[in-house]
């Protein structure tokens, strides 16, 4: 009898953070909130080529929305989930979760749910905070969010910035309370390589456009092939779009944002062709289900 067949790299969860270029936090000081609908919107056109490129490559993806963009823009929320991707939340208006606070936080959410289920037609159980924002000091997020009707949160980044971040959070899939959701963490590793190391971004964002492509393929190749982890990579559609106003916002602001965008199309073809890819709610499936033990220690 021959053996089995050595068993591949696993899985990886391709996410998408619907918002457009003027709800993004590093901007939040230099658009104001009341002025996002007379700006002029580009997330349709740029989610449509990110869908293409997903069709092109065979991948299915979740797409975490806005509810503020579903309610203006309901038929590309239908394309979305007519093409097999997981529609999931990312709240109402992009307000950080541990600026707003319990009441104002449940209140988001419930809206976002509402909207984006009667615009998809489909239950939305995934959640991402804007800006990885429940951590430390927002410690009923979980429970708040499994009461208004989420199975998942993906809002954890273990790692330090100035913006956000968890440093001490497990590095996997964990229920951070009995009451609450499983939470799957922003993909890190080990600087190391053991748990005395400290955790390296390896999840996309602004990260994937700075550092070197063959660097993070490197790193989720560690995670996949050394850990035998799933990793998680996001992006938004703004970043495959170079052409998009600019904004007078902070130097540092101005630099996070626009670095790299126009070689990010190109990387993020490559990144489709590397590595594995399909949605959250089917890569972390016996996770979400509770069937798979979770992680308590970093």
């Amino acid at each position: 009898m021959s053996a089995p067949a050595a068993a591949g790299p696993p899985c990886n969860a391709m996410s998408v953070d619907v918002e457009d270029w003027f709800q993004v936090q590093a901007f939040a000081q230099a658009i104001r909130r009341e002025d996002w609908d007379s700006l002029a919107s580009r997330v349709e056109e740029n989610t449509n080529r990110v869908l293409d490129a997903f069709a092109a490559a065979g991948v299915r993806a979740t797409f975490f929305c806005l509810g503020w963009v579903a309610e203006r823009q309901p038929v590309l929320i239908r394309r979305i989930v007519a093409a097999g991707h997981e529609l999931a939340s990312h709240g109402y208006g992009h307000e950080q979760v541990d600026a707003i606070g319990e009441a104002a936080f449940r209140a988001d959410i419930r809206r976002a749910r509402r909207v984006l289920e009667d615009a998809g037609g489909v239950a939305v159980t995934g959640y991402r905070a804007p800006t990885f924002s429940i951590g430390p000091r927002t410690p009923w997020a979980h429970a708040v969010l499994a009461e208004e009707g989420h199975r998942y949160s993906s809002s954890v980044f273990p790692v330090r910035h100035d913006l956000y971040g968890a440093p001490d959070a497990p590095r996997g899939p964990h229920r951070p309370r009995p009451d609450g959701v499983v939470e799957l963490p922003m993909t890190t590793v080990r600087a190391g390589g053991d748990r005395r190391g400290r955790n390296l971004p390896c999840a996309g964002g602004g990260w994937f456009r700075l550092m070197p492509y063959p660097l993070f393929r490197f790193g989720l190749r560690r995670v996949n092939r050394t850990e035998g982890r799933a990793g998680i990579f996001y992006f938004h559609p703004w970043e495959v779009d170079p052409g998009q106003p600019r904004v007078a916002a902070g130097r540092l602001s101005r630099f996070r944002h626009y670095t790299g965008l126009s070689r990010m199309e190109g990387r993020l073809e490559r990144l489709l062709r590397d590595f594995s890819w399909g949605r959250m709610d089917e890569v972390f499936a016996d996770a979400i289900r509770g069937q798979k033990a979770m992680e308590t220690l970093s």
